[in-house]
């Protein structure tokens, strides 16, 4: 009886070995995507539950480098809504869009505030009268960053007013001409207001983030184990069996 070669068996260890390291060091990524995923479900908390701040505090910290996301956020002021824009979302599988309109603070500030969902049929002004707010008013919402244009994002067409994703410069753009000196670096989602029923319906930011991090970890774990019966398995079989 002959055995494997032994050169054979080499590079078969070596791929193996190579294929285990992978595996594990994708575990270990994941296990610290974990921890990092409840730093931020817990930050993302901590700030929601906490009383409003001004926009002026919010500015202020935007403008010393922090990050205001998620941060509740109240301001008074006036909605320009001939300015109104449309963001298409869907909202429990129906497709629709969040009205997004600026709002000139009592300050002289302008932010361009989220008001919320309306179904596709309720997208033009003239179909809910009832939705626009005139004067003075008060908004209280969370702060969103703008977004940047994903691989898989339709191009957005201002043209047609149809915006696919967050692009605060080219709503005021498309909005004002020139971007207002004044104009805040983030979005403002409104709360959910207002009676039953009626529209636009606010509070759309999901608060309950996905966390499967710790899945993912224990399923390349357990390939790496199964990879590693599997090269016992083989090897013996190898080792034991007669050379043809």
């Amino acid at each position: 009886m002959s055995f494997m070669p032994a050169t054979k068996l080499i590079g078969f260890t070596l791929a193996t070995l190579a294929a285990l390291a992978l595996l594990i060091g994708l575990g270990v990524w994941q296990l610290q995507r974990l921890e990092w995923k409840r730093g931020l479900i817990a930050e993302i908390e901590t700030r929601a539950k906490a009383p409003p701040i001004s926009l002026a505090e919010a500015l202020a910290l935007a403008k010393d480098g922090g990050d205001p996301s998620y941060l509740h956020v109240r301001v008074a002021g006036r909605f320009e809504n001939d300015k109104e824009r449309h963001l298409y979302a869907l909202a429990d599988g129906a497709p629709g869009w969040h009205l997004i309109t600026p709002l000139v603070a009592d300050d002289g500030a302008t932010v361009m505030v989220d008001r919320g969902f309306v179904p596709d049929a309720l997208k033009e002004q003239a179909t809910r009268p009832q939705s626009q707010v005139e004067g003075e008013t008060s908004v209280t919402g969370l702060v969103r960053v703008p977004e940047s244009k994903g691989a898989f994002t339709p191009d957005s067409d201002p043209d047609r007013d149809r915006w696919y994703y967050r692009d605060l410069d080219g709503m005021a753009q498309s909005m004002f001409g020139d971007k207002p000196q004044n104009l805040a670096p983030f979005f403002l989602e409104a709360e959910e207001g207002g009676p039953p029923g009626s529209w636009p319906r606010g509070g759309q930011t999901r608060l309950d983030l996905p966390n499967n991090h710790l899945q993912y970890a224990i399923t390349w774990f357990l390939l790496a184990f199964c990879l590693l019966v599997i090269y016992a398995v083989y090897v013996r079989q190898a080792l034991q069996a007669p050379k043809l």
